[in-house]
């Protein structure tokens, strides 16, 4: 009890002050790279930073990589994955640290793995858990508003994001940026220097039918133009990548279809305002003949990004036809403010107050949107995605998996 105690009392002056806290961990950096003996000198380290996409982008890159006969390795805030053994992320933590991503090269690297995909975050880069990996290329998907209480700022936030980039191009490793992005040539400018590679969607051109269209939406497209100039940039051949983005069946969470008849029924991790419309326009663009596109939306709370809660609201307003607001993981504020805030921007958008409703159970606001479904429609749920808990007060947190929450309630055996 003591030294439980004691490391408390560590751990709280350890957070209350940065510069001991980026210490602390840049110790487990240091020490990591020791005992796993740098791993990441015997694989190639792919990494893929970004607001939005980074999931999705490494898993469409393990599909590719493997078609292509390559023995493979992923680390996601979804997944972890060597060789053909793969299990959920339990961490809660995109690029866990305290040695885990050395330990984790260390066993790909026994288990024979000849590359590595690596999801890199703005919070990992500031705790250096980028640190002493020899990256053989990163990538941004792209770059919004986030994480911005974490980071003081968004100028913040994104110069973690290039903080991690110039460092993974260090020994000339090419950077993949985002043609279609806005800050493109901000990246282009500060990374000058470097091999950087543009890639876009222009890119995707020649891409069979049975491979273009395995996920709605522009925004899905830009992932798999990245893949594809990431796997031609490592000599996979052009059949063996279309083959693996056609036997892509999407990443937990992301756009995963629980049902798609007699209504269809999506769920996806989709949480800040350009993701949601993303995702909003590109199903909202597949309905015809009256059918209504069904949102549950809810924000997080803990103080975190609190500007974005309206905004989310505005743009649910903007595509969808019936608003459910729900629970997403409140920790210690209240659920009925938070859902407020979001109700805020749907009613400065003028949506319609008798298409709007508000129930703080996540599950009774699952069983209401398909109480309510007709044939034709969609229901899209956002926020959870595939994460194993919503957090509540005083540290509680509730297990929990949507998609088979949602095929609880609809009836659906597996």
């Amino acid at each position: 009890m003591l030294g439980k105690i004691k490391r408390s009392f560590l751990f709280r002056w350890i957070y209350k002050l940065p510069w001991l806290l980026r210490g602390y961990h840049l110790l487990f950096t240091i020490l990591g790279a020791i005992i796993y003996r740098r791993p990441s000198r015997f694989i190639r380290v792919i990494g893929i930073t970004g607001t939005k996409g980074k999931t999705t982008a490494l898993e469409l890159l393990n599909s590719i990589f493997e078609s292509a006969g390559e023995k493979t390795a992923l680390l996601s805030s979804v997944r972890v994955k060597i060789g053909e053994k793969s299990k959920r992320n339990l961490t809660e933590n995109s690029m866990p640290g305290r040695m885990y991503i050395q330990r984790f090269l260390r066993k790909a690297v026994n288990a024979g793995c000849a590359y590595a995909f690596v999801e890199a975050t703005s919070q990992g880069a500031v705790l250096y858990r980028h640190a002493l990996i020899n990256w053989a290329a990163a990538a941004l998907t792209n770059i919004h508003p986030e994480h911005i209480e974490a980071h003081g700022s968004y100028e913040k936030y994104r110069e973690a994001k290039l903080r991690f980039l110039a460092y993974a191009g260090g020994e000339n490793a090419p950077i993949f940026l985002n043609g279609e992005e806005e800050e493109k040539d901000f990246f282009e400018r500060e990374l000058k220097g470097n091999k950087i590679i543009i890639y876009s969607t222009e890119g995707l051109r020649d891409l069979p039918e049975s491979s273009r269209e395995y996920l709605p939406g522009h925004f899905s497209k830009q992932n798999v133009a990245l893949a594809v100039a990431v796997a031609k940039e490592f000599g996979i051949p052009d059949e063996k990548i279309w083959e693996g983005i056609a036997n892509f069946k999407g990443a937990p969470g992301r756009v995963d279809i629980v049902q798609r008849k007699p209504f269809k029924v999506v769920v996806d991790y989709a949480h800040t305002p350009e993701s949601l419309a993303a995702i909003y326009k590109a199903l909202k663009e597949e309905l015809s003949g009256g059918a209504r596109l069904t949102c549950l939306l809810g924000a997080a709370g803990g103080g975190r990004d609190k500007w974005k809660r309206p905004a989310m609201g505005k743009t649910a307003a903007e595509y969808c036809d019936r608003i459910i607001l729900t629970d997403e993981d409140p920790y210690d504020e209240d659920s009925a403010e938070i859902i407020s805030e979001i109700k805020k921007g749907i009613r400065e958008a003028g949506f319609p107050e008798n298409e709007i409703l508000e129930m703080v159970d996540r599950r009774a606001a699952i069983r209401e949107a398909i109480k309510m479904a007709r044939p034709g429609d969609t229901i899209i749920s956002t926020g959870k995605g595939s994460e194993s808990w919503i957090h509540i007060k005083k540290g509680e947190k509730i297990p929990w998996n949507e998609k088979q929450i949602f095929e609880e309630e609809l009836g659906i055996k597996k």
